[in-house]
């Protein structure tokens, strides 16, 4: 029996599990506050340069799971591209990660893998057994200089306050790579979208089964005559923040323009902190099969989020987590909403992990359908 189902967001979530539905005969209706598709990873053409520009900052694809790879080529076609970051750090120019071009560069050295490793265990203070928090989780394993030199600062225009007070589980893992590996990510799969992720969504929007509704705000009382309702917005805002307001930070871009090449690379990011900006952004350089004369750059900032801006990264400290398992709590007891995405479960998520929990949750809701069972509030435990 074919079902009707509200999606409140048209990104990657939404659309997703919208076409999932879509394609297995049901009615989907997929409402969006913003007036475009994609959410974050919307991207457009720059009319004057031509340039294919991510409005809301720069958003690369990688991933190791072959099944997301497959749908979203299924979708458009992604070409090759290797995120090369540099940093500007106390007046050089380095790479990043922290590799062994940037260790020998940085402490004047020619020193082999196995000699990096040595040098930098001999720097690192190993009375720190078990990090606890991020700056720790550094000092750990790279050492006061290069801690200093590429993580502190960036750190802490990044997050608004010192490392110290950060969780070490933001250093997932030995930032340092004892070759002269430049790529950012380790993953099998990687690139970037042709024609942008605006045209790879609205590809995954184009089903007769979907109707789309864009400038449109969904309401908890407005979702009576649907079936079922997955919800991607801000958890806290579909109650109206009556706990109070989980915690973010937000981005602000102060966009520029430049005839040529400004800075030969797509990400410069600042590591000092007296540079009130984490980086500078080159879009052209994230479609480098393309070629362009003019260039648009956006210098970021990263600021605590107020109620009408957009939130990015979720903090997730002590306080928020105590909120979110609060809000949990509440959302367990709605009856038809299911919460995905970033902010529906309140967790930075990759594009990537993102896709592959709206393919599971897709069929998780037509398993429960078939079977007769309840979809739960969220196919991933938000705690």
């Amino acid at each position: 029996m074919s079902k009707h189902c509200l999606m409140v967001g048209a990104g990657l979530s939404g659309a997703v599990i919208g076409r999932m539905l879509a394609e297995a005969g049901h009615r989907v209706s997929i409402a969006d506050s913003r007036p475009h598709i994609g959410g974050n990873c919307h991207t457009e053409r720059d009319a004057a340069t031509g340039v294919m520009v991510h409005v809301y900052g720069p958003h690369i694809f990688h991933t190791d799971d072959a099944e997301v790879w497959d749908y979203v080529n299924r979708f458009e076609t992604f070409l090759p591209y290797k995120n090369r970051v540099k940093t500007t750090s106390q007046g050089a120019v380095y790479s990043l990660p922290v590799n062994l071009h940037t260790i020998n560069q940085f402490f004047g050295q020619t020193l082999r893998p196995d000699e990096a490793r040595l040098f930098l265990e001999q720097k690192a203070d190993t009375s720190i057994t078990d990090p606890q928090t991020f700056e720790e989780q550094a000092l750990r394993f790279v050492g006061p200089e290069l801690y200093e030199a590429f993580f502190k600062g960036y750190t802490i225009k990044q997050w608004g306050c010192s490392p110290s007070e950060l969780p070490a589980s933001i250093l997932k893992r030995l930032p340092v790579r004892f070759n002269y590996d430049d790529n950012y990510f380790f993953h099998q799969f990687q690139g970037m979208p042709e024609n942008g992720y605006t045209a790879m969504i609205a590809a995954i929007l184009d089903h007769p089964n979907i109707e789309l509704s864009l400038n449109t705000r969904v309401a908890r009382d407005e979702i009576d005559s649907y079936d079922h309702v997955f919800y991607s917005g801000p958890i806290d805002g579909w109650f109206d923040y009556e706990l109070g307001r989980l915690g973010y930070r937000t981005l602000d871009f102060e966009r520029f323009e430049f005839d040529g090449d400004y800075q030969g690379c797509a990400v410069m990011n600042y590591g000092d902190v007296a540079t009130p900006y984490t980086r500078i952004t080159e879009h052209k350089h994230f479609s480098p099969w393309e070629s362009h004369e003019g260039s648009v750059l956006y210098r970021e900032f990263s600021r605590a989020c107020g109620p009408d801006d957009i939130p990015y990264y979720p903090i997730r400290q002590v306080a928020e987590k105590t909120m979110l398992a609060d809000y949990v709590a509440l959302a367990q007891k709605e009856e038809k909403v299911t919460f995905v995405g970033r902010l529906g479960t309140y967790r930075y998520l990759d594009m990537d992990v993102t896709i592959r929990e709206a393919l599971d949750c897709g069929r998780a809701w037509l398993n429960a359908l078939n079977e007769g069972k309840k979809m739960p509030a969220f196919n991933v435990n938000p705690l």
